[in-house]
């Protein structure tokens, strides 16, 4: 198979989509592959750099003998349109990203580092709904194969962990509704997650809204022992503690 000339960067202008599902857009245009090809798309996406041939069909399709394997790399490569195939970079053994396409989960990634970075401060576009709407989106949901798995996982923990430092730093800076927002993205990822339900409170405390912050903790303290027998962490159980008698 001939390699794929890809765009020079400056002339790129493709974006490949993997949190909330996957998309390819050129310019504002979004593109039909179908699903194989789409899959080896965001293994590229994901991985970054080149990939050996070898590798890419073996981790695509662990399942099937190395013939059949690469049969089916070859397909999916045939399939794609000729307009993606500018967004590919190949060569008789290699395969990547070209130069200039752009994934949205990377910037979401550098994202939520500065956020969690204490010594970073982040621009006013970061400190933004857009951002909560960024951070609130799974990696590739209702894809199940082992490599995507292992990375929605890790994209889970790291943007829970980015939503409260947003929802903190928006409380700090008296953006006290999109900083609720923040922590109830989190509260609404991961139901029986005391932190997201710490920074919660802690908003609504912010903000002089008693009530609601024990209202919070109340039904953080009924889903622990509904669902794990538990009871709140004492940290949490400081955050209200004076408030009620609970």
């Amino acid at each position: 198979m001939a390699a794929f000339e890809s765009l020079p960067a400056a002339d790129c202008g493709f974006m490949v989509a993997l949190l909330g599902g996957f998309r390819l857009y050129w310019g504002s245009s979004m593109l039909d592959n179908p699903r194989a090809s789409q899959r080896l798309l965001a293994f590229l996406a994901l991985h970054g750099g080149t990939v050996g041939r070898a590798a890419v069909a073996g981790t695509l399709w662990p399942d099937a003998s190395e013939n059949h394997a690469y049969s089916n790399l070859r397909t999916s490569l045939s399939r794609l349109q000729s307009t993606t195939r500018k967004a590919l970079a190949a060569t008789k053994f290699e395969l990547g990203l070209a130069e200039g396409v752009a994934v949205d989960v990377r910037n979401a990634h550098a994202l939520a580092c500065r956020l969690l970075d204490p010594a970073v401060t982040p621009d006013t576009s970061e400190l933004s709904m857009a951002a909560v709407t960024t951070l609130s989106a799974d990696l590739l949901p209702g894809w199940y194969d082992d490599w995507v798995l292992t990375e929605a996982e890790e994209w889970r923990q790291l943007r829970l962990y980015a939503l409260e430092a947003l929802a903190g730093r928006l409380a700090a800076a008296g953006r006290s509704g999109e900083a609720v927002c923040a922590a109830r993205a989190v509260v609404r990822a991961e139901p029986l997650r005391e932190s997201g339900y710490a920074t919660l409170i802690r908003v609504h405390l912010a903000e002089g809204n008693q009530s609601e912050a024990v209202r919070q903790f109340a039904r953080c303290r009924l889903l622990l022992h509904a669902e794990l027998g538990l009871e709140p962490s004492p940290q949490l159980h400081q955050l209200v503690h004076g408030l009620t008698g609970l």
